[in-house]
């Protein structure tokens, strides 16, 4: 089997500085300015966000649900507070915390151009 390591995401946005700024302010993401593009690290990741315009071929943001990549994850220390905190900024929750099994809590939030962001809390003792 290939090893593979993760490089990137790469989001499409009518607005790259409005989502970039998003991603700082609501997630702590650190805004990445390049030549004719914007991107941001998060979480480790880089996250690619290209401009779409109108004409551009490009189809709008689906409705939940829907096939095809559903969403991405981000660990959190203490979700209750990064969920107050979050919701304080006026980020709509799709699914406020909740514990699905033991040692393991999530929430989802609704991101720029209707993305779809978990944010989980791990508890070590159970892993």
């Amino acid at each position: 089997m290939p090893t593979v390591t993760w490089d990137h995401v790469h989001l499409r946005s009518p607005d790259p500085e409005a989502t970039a700024t998003w991603l700082r302010d609501v997630l702590g993401a650190e805004i990445i300015r390049g030549p004719g593009r914007i991107d941001v690290q998060l979480g480790g990741a880089k996250v690619f966000i290209a401009e779409v315009t109108a004409g551009d071929g490009v189809n709008a943001a689906p409705l939940t649900p829907y096939q095809g990549l559903d969403h991405f994850g981000l660990t959190v220390k203490d979700i209750d507070a990064v969920a107050a905190e979050i919701k304080a900024k006026g980020v709509a929750f799709t699914k406020e915390p909740t514990t699905i099994r033991p040692g393991v809590r999530i929430c989802f939030i609704r991101g720029p151009q209707g993305i779809s962001i978990e944010l989980l809390e791990r508890d070590k003792k159970y892993a």
